[in-house]
């Protein structure tokens, strides 16, 4: 019998919610881990529209056969503004990815992007202490992403977005809780970046602007490293052309799979053992 004819009444739900929602990998990965250890537990995908984010939420506090939700683009500002008790990391950033529903109803939000971000460049032993990197994009994502390598010891931080304001923002309130990492806004100047990450959604339509300048990708040294949040397409014309400028490349699916476990555990269904 196939997995997915076995989901019935009894199965333990989790869900992702976001717009759009086909490109996101979460679903894949936790319905094969399920799969693969017998579990009767499935995750749904919720393509959810910005005008009933609040109704989700409300409807989620009593849908008792659901632990929990991922929560992807546009969303998760407006879903912090919704939960009442946020990890501090969630709190810092006024935003979460996931979130955990307990069994009173009570929900509990964490933002686990930047962590998941920074675990897979431990993976590929790529160290951000005493380096530079070039963030674009100050969304939900990127702000979490800067708050965790200016907490793991990045020496430099510029920050590009297209909001100025939002990029300034973001800025003032990394400079003011991490002041050893020189954060500032990407002024346009073409630097040697160690690592350059595009946070933003740039690069997910065919027809999408290459979000980094040729000329930053040609000034990167020889062991930077270009990354990306985006999962579909894996490979993006961000990552085709620094890997063409013989660049190492971080995929978004990389950093997708490296949250996997930090999601697992916010919602409780796994524990740090490695069970769900």
């Amino acid at each position: 019998m196939d997995w997915y004819d076995m989901i019935g009444a009894s199965t333990r739900l989790v869900a992702i919610i976001g717009s759009p929602i086909a490109q996101v990998k979460s679903p894949e990965n936790f319905n094969r881990h399920f799969e693969h250890n017998g579990l009767d537990r499935a995750m749904i995908a919720v393509d959810l529209t910005e005008g009933q984010v609040a109704d989700f939420v409300a409807m989620a506090r009593g849908w008792q056969n659901l632990d929990g939700f991922v929560v992807t683009i546009p969303h998760k500002n407006a879903v912090a503004r919704l939960i009442e008790d946020l990890s501090p990391r969630a709190r810092f950033l006024g935003a979460v990815n996931v979130v955990r529903r307990h069994p009173d109803g009570h929900l509990s939000g964490d933002m686990t992007d930047g962590a998941g971000f920074v675990d897979a460049l431990r993976a590929r032993s790529f160290s951000v202490e005493g380096k530079s990197a070039l963030l674009i994009g100050a969304g939900a994502a990127g702000s979490a992403i800067a708050q965790a390598l200016a907490e793991t010891g990045l020496a430099e931080l510029s920050i590009q977005d297209i909001d100025a304001m939002r990029a300034k923002m973001l800025v003032a309130k990394l400079a003011s809780a991490f002041p050893e990492c020189h954060c500032a806004v990407a002024t346009g100047d073409v630097q040697p970046f160690d690592l350059v990450v595009n946070c933003s959604p740039a690069g997910m339509r065919d027809f999408d602007p290459q979000p980094v300048a040729q000329s930053i990708i040609e000034m990167m040294p020889a062991d930077g490293l270009a990354a990306e949040v985006i999962t579909s397409p894996e490979h993006t014309v961000f990552l085709k052309a620094a890997a063409a400028r013989g660049l190492a490349v971080q995929t978004g699916v990389e950093m997708a799979k490296a949250q996997f476990e930090l999601l697992a555990q916010a919602m409780g269904i796994m524990d740090g053992n490695h069970h769900a």
